[in-house]
């Protein structure tokens, strides 16, 4: 059995985006739903790369995919000071706590 790379890294990007979205439904944590977002948007990345090559534009695929982690970054920078300032309030980082910061 001969696995060209393309293959491998879709099966990588499938797999990624998988765990991603699974680690998103099991947990309730705000950490770790902000690490799963950081799998998802790894597994998009790698999807821009191997677009990119396989349109002959890897320069193109490079730098869209170096914006996806510019955004990330700041994303999970975002995310990260809310979980902290949730905790500070809440003393909690389950996110059906937050329906309490309604009032």
């Amino acid at each position: 059995m001969n696995l060209s790379i393309p293959v491998i890294v879709m099966a990588a990007v499938i797999g990624l985006v998988g765990i991603g979205f699974y680690c998103l439904l099991v947990t309730r944590n705000m950490i770790r739903v902000v690490v799963a977002l950081q799998i998802i948007v790894k597994g998009a990345m790698l999807a821009l790369l191997l677009a990119g090559r396989m349109r002959g534009q890897l320069a193109l695929g490079q730098s869209m995919a170096l914006t996806v982690i510019v955004a990330d970054t700041i994303v999970a920078v975002l995310g990260l000071a809310l979980a902290v300032q949730v905790k500070r309030r809440l003393g909690s980082l389950d996110l059906n706590d937050l329906s309490s910061l309604k009032r």
